[in-house]
């Protein structure tokens, strides 16, 4: 395997108008109006996104990459990989299992930054490393197969899928382990069950001596109070709320509603007996909004009372027992948690039961 400098063109590629279409109508027909979070992530959600983890507020992205930076060579000892040191080209006489390559697989990769900072310690290690990035944003992608220019030895192979409602597929080239990656605590914008589902897709995928790397967000505790967990979705600059916004911007422009943003507020809560944070647009006076009829159905007349909310996204927040508890009920087993000085945040490294 050869490394590659030319840059995948993912510009034509997209979560299709049908699949929004048909999540909008459902959502917007429940008796708690509701969007999924993966329609946040058009282009403009993508950037804006990128600008919620630079805020103050923010520790989340802070956090884990602070982790990256500090444990990525234990977590590839810990998959019994050796260190870059002791790596010698070619060496026969190196246990099977320490000369079998690992191709890293990410799900909701998004622009891979923390990613690369895995990639370069891997590439010092095996030389030539393939990279597979999964997610709904295009626009992400094209930003993530930028690493392969920026780290030598690196090939990505993008792939613009909507992980958790579309089928996907992760490449092996034998003999390959898989390095699975679900990081950004992106696993806690869903229910437990549909975590479990989630998961379950991706453990379907993997064999014995393949790994998951997973983040999570950790419950408020000691050093984390739920002020500061709260202002971490409701930044001072309005950066979040532009973003929980934007997914309006997106239904008027896709698909031809007249959603007047004016109208929606960008609302924050703690759920403590769910374990997680609530993201919500709340309608500030009755209102009807239009969307017009589509390949999804006809046109629909949606009411809004006064203070009637749209739910858009659930952050569920975990101990290391809910993240054990979860990994085990999706095939995998913990080997080991790397945390903050502050426990704010974990990255957990799991393997194929």
């Amino acid at each position: 395997m050869t490394s590659s400098t030319a840059v995948f063109d993912v510009s034509e590629l997209g979560t299709s108008s049908y699949a929004v279409a048909c999540e909008v109508r459902a959502g917007l027909m429940r008796p708690t109006k509701s969007l999924s979070p993966w329609l946040f992530y058009d282009e403009i959600g993508s950037e804006l996104f990128e600008q919620i983890t630079r805020v103050p507020e923010y520790y989340l992205t802070r956090t884990e990459r602070e982790l990256f930076e500090a444990h990525s060579p234990s977590i590839l000892q810990e998959m019994g990989l050796p260190a870059a040191e002791e790596q010698t080209c070619q060496d026969s006489a190196q246990p099977a299992q320490l000369r079998r390559r690992v191709t890293i697989a990410e799900l909701g990769a998004g622009t891979g930054t923390k990613t690369g900072i895995l990639l370069r310690t891997l590439a010092a290690v095996q030389r030539n490393v393939v990279y597979q990035p999964i997610d709904v944003s295009a626009s992400a992608l094209e930003h993530a197969t930028k690493l392969q220019v920026e780290i030598p030895g690196v090939v990505v192979r993008p792939r613009v899928a909507n992980y958790a409602a579309e089928e996907y597929r992760i490449d092996r080239t034998a003999p390959c382990r898989v390095l699975a990656l679900y990081i950004g605590s992106s696993i806690g914008n869903f229910a437990p069950e549909e975590a479990r589902s989630v998961l379950k897709r991706l453990s379907a995928q993997l064999l014995p001596g393949d790994n998951l790397l997973l983040g999570t967000d950790r419950a408020p505790g000691r050093h984390k109070p739920v002020d500061r967990l709260r202002a971490a979705y409701d930044d001072a600059q309005g950066i979040t709320a532009r973003f929980n916004r934007n997914v309006l911007t997106r239904l008027n422009r896709e698909l031809g509603a007249n959603f007047a943003l004016e109208n929606f507020e960008h609302v924050v809560i703690w759920n403590p007996g769910e374990s997680r944070i609530e993201m919500h647009l709340k309608s500030t006076t009755s209102q009807t909004v239009k969307l017009p009829a589509n390949s999804a159905g006809p046109a629909m007349h949606i009411q809004f009372r006064a203070g009637e909310t749209i739910h858009t996204e659930n952050s569920y927040k975990f101990t290391e027992a809910s993240v054990a508890e979860l990994l085990s009920s999706a095939g995998f087993e913990v080997a080991r948690t790397f945390l903050d000085t502050k426990e704010l945040f974990a990255l957990t490294l799991a393997k194929v039961i």
